[in-house]
């Protein structure tokens, strides 16, 4: 599909996306011009400058580089979140560039190596990211393409020269139906993206799709709880995970030790005693299991699987502890799906018994908002004091009507409010937090910072 040898340079178009991001420094890396736009400066389009991409912030073709004024052996790769109204990419289609989806480009890179593929409609990011984590500390080794900042690499991309490459497969946009890979995981189906699936039922249908795309005689890795709603295709070894008695990759005889966890696990072949893992939430240790499933089935020792799970620092945004005293604790999270938050929820309630806590939610999507606004108001409240920021639209124009008070009204907590994004951190009563949470996918990461400094600096007056 795309001769490298010809490609004089590469233009993103959503650069400072985190799919986006990773695959521009991978051609970074190769030494190609990589070049891009987005719409607003950020942590990871600095980073991206930093390591040699030039990135602008202006919609406009004329401002170009020279390079890209030519549509001769350059290539345009763009995230669908990218708006049809869009200048540069109206330019682009209207003057016959080569354009690629980010899909498309991954699905190529992934072709020349032994793809380890999450998917799921949760858990993606923390999976892959500890898959990852676990070959790069093996004799096996590998690269991949991550959908959050690895702690343990600080990066999105990890580099390696083994033969597997661990990547997220997106169903969004049905993305992940361009990959091919030899082991494939399922963490959850449950209903999202219904602006592109209509209904879960077609969503579903297309998660078996996927499945049909693993390559013959690989393996599934299920999360035994949605076994019976997905089909499995004949020609593949079918293994389950979870912390249920008759999942194959089972952990158990889990035990909470301070900040850490030491759990068994039960393996088709043996089990494995006393492992080590400082990654808080019961949902991490089912996601840890999905992850040694996946590490042992290519080849990861025993010894090496230990380590590297002992070792696993996180993900920046997925149960991200910011802050962590006797008397106060912050907590960041990417959770943007009813069910994520629960799971996000539920941890923070096990890991931390008997606190108040306290979360600042951005709905994220209006179609998402408007569909699971039952959901998202059932789950917050369990928490003991709520926090609603607006819409955050993403690709999304606005729909009437649809706004975070659909959330708002339906919830039953008495300690709830609205507030504007720019209202915190100078209206939080900080005095009485101690549990504080921020989940979302929008933009409410800009507020850590500016959070953690505000914790800080009362707690030292």
């Amino acid at each position: 599909m795309i001769d490298r040898k010809k490609i004089r340079g590469i233009y993103f178009l959503g650069i400072g996306g985190i799919g986006m991001s990773a695959i521009a420094r991978y051609f970074l890396s190769e030494g190609f011009p990589v070049y891009g736009y987005d719409r607003t400066e950020s942590s990871l389009t600095n980073s991206i400058s930093d390591e040699g991409c030039s990135v602008t912030y202006e919609d406009n073709p004329d401002k170009l580089p020279v390079l890209f004024q030519d549509k001769q052996n350059t290539i345009i790769v763009y995230t669908p979140a990218i708006p049809s109204d869009n200048k540069l990419i109206t330019f682009f289609n209207n003057n016959g560039y080569k354009l690629f989806k980010r899909s498309e480009i991954l699905g190529e890179i992934s072709k020349g190596t032994e793809t380890i593929a999450v998917s799921g409609t949760h858990g993606k990011t923390t999976v892959s990211t500890m898959i990852a984590h676990i070959m790069k500390q093996s004799s096996l080794d590998c690269s991949a393409f991550l959908g959050g900042i690895s702690k343990n690499y600080n990066s999105n991309l990890i580099l390696g020269k083994g033969r597997f490459t661990v990547m997220e497969a997106d169903e969004f946009d049905r993305s992940f139906h361009r990959l091919n890979p030899v082991i494939a995981i399922v963490t959850a189906v449950d209903a999202d993206h219904l602006d592109i699936y209509g209904d879960q039922k077609t969503m579903i249908a297309a998660y078996n799709e996927f499945f049909e795309k693993i390559r013959p005689g690989g393996t599934l890795i299920a999360n035994k709880k949605i076994i019976d709603t997905i089909r499995v295709p004949r020609d593949l070894q079918l293994f389950t995970y979870g912390l249920v008695d008759d999942a194959d990759f089972r952990a158990f005889n889990i035990r909470q030790m301070n900040d850490k966890y030491e759990f068994d696990l039960a393996t088709p072949e043996k089990k494995i005693h006393n492992i080590h893992f400082s990654f808080p939430g019961m949902i991490n240790i089912e996601n840890a299991a999905a992850s040694a499933a996946a590490a042992l089935i290519a080849g990861v020792n025993e010894m090496e699987l230990r380590n590297a799970l002992s070792t696993f620092s996180g993900v920046s945004r997925r149960f991200d502890i910011r802050i962590h005293y006797p008397d106060l604790v912050y907590i960041d999270d990417y959770a943007h799906h009813p069910e994520e938050i629960r799971a996000c929820i539920t941890s923070v309630r096990e890991f931390f018994r008997g606190r108040k806590i306290t979360g600042i939610f951005q709905p994220h999507l209006f179609t998402r908002t408007r569909d699971h606004a039952e959901g998202f108001a059932e789950i917050l409240d369990q928490l003991d004091e709520a926090i609603l920021l607006p819409v955050y639209p993403a690709r999304e124009k606005p729909i009437e009507g649809v706004t975070s008070m659909m959330i708002f009204e339906k919830m039953r907590l008495k300690k709830k409010q609205l507030m504007n994004k720019e209202d915190i951190p100078g209206k939080l009563d900080i005095e009485n937090l101690d549990v504080l949470m921020t989940i979302g996918a929008g933009d409410i990461d800009r507020l850590v910072g500016p959070i953690e400094r505000e914790l800080e600096l009362r707690r030292k007056k």
